[in-house]
Parts: structure tokens; C-alpha cells; sequence
């Protein structure tokens, strides 16, 4: 890894893109490498670029390609990439959907400028970075020492539970297919939401996918 991180920014709102152009310059380890209007363009300056960015920061609701498709396209390209999502809506489904997609990390458009370095540099450095929108120590434990949690310490439902907390289904679509009341579904998530001192399905979703109980093509 370089000293020096190195950005791309695919974003069709082009004064916010404009702004964070000028954050990015103003951090002393960060540089902006090229900036686009919407993932197609992105992809396809990746394809000709003689120097890839070490980051990619997406929008979701892009024309052509959006966010999700984008990140999928850079993650079967050029895996190496680190992707970090940069989006106005904080629902719970927009987040794991980019997480899915490939991205390690998702922050508010309205974070502050610090949030967002902060965000960059640990994507940049871990591959995942949480926020508020993430919360738990568990997920402190994924990034600072992985090889010490495992999913050994779940039961058989509770891991079939979370694969299927990396879909879109709701919690009461995931009762239905697992033949079980909303109500034990509600019981097997709190449980695990205690077990793993984590607080949110988005939080379930990064503990599956960094310990390998879901991958970005399930």
C-alpha cells in the first residue's frame, strides 16, 4: 500500500461531487484520481487507466449504472479495489445491498468531513469500515483481529438465519421460508444481536459476510 490513498468518485450530483473533490484535497493522505458522473463512466475509465484508485467512493441512484451494479462490476474486475458507499438514504436494505454488492463500508452524504476520512482510511486499510449505521465490538474484533471469531459459537438456525439476513426478504418473509413464527425469528435475532453485541440487521449482514457464513454471490 502506497502512503498516499488514492480516490475515484462516481457521483451524478455534481456540486456534492465538486465538494468532496475539495474535502479529499484538503486531507494530507488522500488524493483524487478521477471523478465521474455515474458508474458507467467509472467503469469505463477503470478499463483504460494506466493507475487504479486504491478506493472507490459510489453513489447508489446513478444514471446508467448505479451504485449496486457498479460495485459488482468493479469487485468481478478489479478486486483489489476497495469500495465505500456515499448515499442520502440510510435504510436498512440500501445498506446491505451495497455491502452485498461488494462495498465494505456505507456513510451518510451528511456525515461530517472527518467521518468521511475516517471511513476512507479504514476500507482503505481493513476492507470494512462500520459506523453508526453498524455498531457492536464483535465487529471491532472482525477488523483488528479476525482470525479470533469464527461462527463456530452459532447454532446451525441461527447461522441459516443470518444467510438469509443477507437477502432482501424481510424478517417476516425469512419466518416464511424457514417454516418458524415471526416470533422465534425475532427471538433468533435478538439472541444473536446479544451474542454478538451487535444492534442492527446491517450489522448481522458484515458479520456474515467478513466470516465467510455468507459471500457476495449468495
Amino acid at each position: 500500500m502506497s502512503d498516499i490513498i488514492k480516490i475515484a468518485l462516481a457521483d451524478d450530483h455534481t456540486l456534492f461531487r465538486k465538494g468532496v473533490e475539495e474535502l479529499i484535497d484538503d486531507f494530507e493522505n488522500m488524493e483524487v484520481l478521477y471523478s465521474v458522473g455515474n458508474g458507467q463512466e467509472l467503469v469505463d475509465k477503470l478499463k483504460v487507466s494506466k493507475e487504479l484508485p486504491d478506493v472507490c467512493l459510489l453513489d447508489i441512484n446513478m444514471p446508467e449504472l448505479n451504485g449496486f451494479e457498479t460495485a459488482k462490476q468493479i469487485k468481478e474486475n478489479w478486486p483489489d479495489i476497495k469500495i465505500l458507499a456515499v448515499s442520502v438514504y440510510d435504510s436498512e436494505f440500501n445498506i446491505i445491498g451495497m455491502l452485498k454488492a461488494g462495498a465494505g463500508g456505507y456513510v451518510l452524504k451528511d456525515s461530517q468531513p472527518d467521518a468521511l476520512q475516517r471511513a476512507i482510511e479504514g476500507v482503505y486499510k481493513n476492507g470494512f469500515y462500520h459506523s453508526e449505521l453498524v455498531t457492536g465490538k464483535i465487529l471491532h474484533q472482525l477488523i483488528s483481529q479476525p482470525q479470533e471469531v469464527s461462527s463456530a459459537q452459532l447454532n446451525e438456525k441461527e447461522i441459516t438465519f443470518l444467510k438469509h439476513c443477507c437477502s432482501e426478504m424481510t424478517y417476516k418473509e425469512i419466518a416464511d421460508i424457514m417454516g418458524i413464527s415471526h416470533r422465534t425469528i425475532d427471538s433468533y435475532r435478538d439472541q444473536l444481536f446479544a451474542k454478538l453485541d451487535i444492534r442492527s440487521r446491517t450489522g448481522l449482514v458484515m458479520y456474515a459476510l467478513k466470516t465467510g457464513i455468507a459471500t457476495l454471490d449468495a
